[in-house]
């Protein structure tokens, strides 16, 4: 694409567009869990079936958001990122108004993929956009600021989905995106620039490579999120993984193999690209352990409510946000030294980790909000940086390519996390029932021992895979691709 150098008051405007898209994308992310039982009883659905409303939004952005990487990279920035706002709008407000209006369940599904669509290409252009245009000394504070909102949409999320179901009706959790959304696309269209590409079309577009990418992500992540529910070898699942094997094999292959890629695999030459992107993708798979079992232990275990386990979860994304913020205002400054940072990230990430495993019936409140606060300091100071050394390694030309590859790092392992970290969470309940003491306990406490033992074992996990991040990043080096 052609290089523009807009002014200050432009990149503040592209700023705040970039910000609003995460915002949304985050906050969609948190926002339609919590009223899921209350869609179930609307439509007068299993819970399994009713699941669907997030497992196709999952399953459709995982297969698209490598796509639209490679088409972006050809047609532009502007183009991908107002549309994608447009049909992530318009999928909005179909969510919470034709279901009533047709009176069917699958209207809803059908106004989802829309708003999957449209997501995926929020989440690339995003960072994307930030890279391209904000110069190297404001480019990580941008990211910063990008990692803020999505850790307040994040926040925002289970608590205002709550409310609005309660309070209104479920459709407002979809509605809420509207007035947002038209603003979003009026100023993107206002103040970013019309990068066209430099003798470039869709012409030799990698179709095959594209079949064979959104097949095989969306049956990986199929394999996973419908594994313990449906059983692991059950023929849906078994044909799900096959599926997945095929075409990530597939792609692979013709990727290598193909002249103008929708993946540049000769980036992974790079040992320092390889540890970034592995240390980025396996710390939201980390993440999604926590955000995932907390509640569980909140609510079985302490006896919480569901809003108050919403409210100490929060402490997370009030890390993140503090030091998302902070990592942005000194990388510049350490510039030769941002592994530092985030192996300090890392570092903080495996204390609270570490607290985690600790947890029994009678762990006091403080503790537990002091584990998620260190994970989310440390998830804010590694999130930034990393993003912005991935996004800094690749040329002008493949921005949108290596943005898309880091949206499905943090998509995919979440997705896949939740399941890993059930597994794991399983097989040390049934390690506590093997106990033999465990049953000399007075059985109103035997069911919260047997649920601690299943929670240690999972953040136990998190803390070896926290070291083993740690020394990867020893391993990181600071490279910069030409600015074409």
């Amino acid at each position: 694409m052609q290089s523009e150098t807009p002014s200050g008051r432009t990149l503040t405007l592209i700023l705040l567009s970039a910000s609003l898209a995460t915002f949304m994308s985050a906050l969609d992310g948190t926002i339609v869990n919590i009223a899921l039982p209350t869609i179930s009883e609307a439509f007068n659905l299993t819970s399994s079936s009713v699941a669907w409303v997030s497992t196709i939004y999952l399953l459709v952005m995982a297969g698209c958001l490598l796509i639209i990487g490679k088409v972006s990279d050809v047609v532009g920035f502007k183009k991908i990122f107002l549309f994608g706002f447009f049909l992530f709008t318009i999928g909005s407000f179909t969510c919470g108004f034709l279901p009533d209006f047709t009176g069917q369940f699958s209207t809803l599904l059908a106004s989802r993929v829309l708003q999957a669509v449209g997501g995926a290409m929020m989440t690339v252009i995003a960072p994307a956009m930030l890279s391209y245009y904000l110069p190297g000394d404001r480019r990580a504070k941008g990211m910063s600021l990008v990692v803020l909102f999505a850790a307040v949409g994040m926040a925002l999320g289970p608590t205002l989905g709550g409310y609005l179901t309660e309070y209104l009706s479920w459709h407002w959790i979809f509605f809420i995106n509207v007035p947002i959304g038209i603003f979003a696309v009026m100023l993107g269209y206002a103040v970013i620039p019309s990068s066209v590409s430099a003798k470039r079309s869709l012409k030799g577009f990698d179709s095959t490579g594209a079949v064979l990418v959104f097949v095989g992500l969306a049956a990986l992540l199929f394999t996973f999120s419908e594994g313990i529910s449906l059983g692991w070898t059950s023929g849906p699942v078994l044909v799900s993984l096959v599926l997945a094997i095929l075409g990530i094999g597939g792609f692979l292959w013709r990727e290598l193999h193909y002249a103008d890629p929708l993946l540049d695999l000769s980036l992974f030459k790079s040992r320092s690209f390889v540890v970034l992107n592995v240390v980025f993708a396996m710390l939201f798979f980390t993440f999604a352990g926590a955000n995932y079992l907390l509640p569980f232990y909140l609510e079985h275990v302490h006896g919480y409510t569901v809003s108050f386990s919403g409210l100490i979860i929060t402490a997370m994304s009030v890390g993140m946000m503090i030091t998302g913020i902070l990592a942005g205002l000194i990388y510049a400054k350490l510039k030769g030294k941002i592994r530092y940072i985030i192996m300090a990230g890392v570092a903080l990430i495996a204390l609270g980790f570490f607290f985690l495993t600790h947890l029994t019936p009678v762990t006091g409140l403080g503790v537990i909000v002091s584990a998620l606060a260190l994970i989310g300091l440390g998830l804010g100071l590694t999130t930034t940086p990393l993003t912005t050394l991935i996004m800094g390694a690749a040329p002008a030309s493949k921005q949108g390519m290596v943005s898309s590859l880091t949206g499905l790092e943090r998509f995919a392992p979440m997705t896949i996390g939740v399941a890993v970290y059930n597994i794991i969470f399983l097989h040390g309940i049934m390690t506590a029932v093997r106990n033999s003491g465990i049953t000399e306990k007075p059985p109103g406490e035997i069911a919260a021992v047997i649920l601690s033992h299943g929670f240690d074992l999972a953040f136990m996990v998190s803390v070896v895979l926290a070291v083993v991040l740690f020394i990867l990043c020893i391993f990181i080096r600071e490279e910069t691709a030409a600015r074409e």
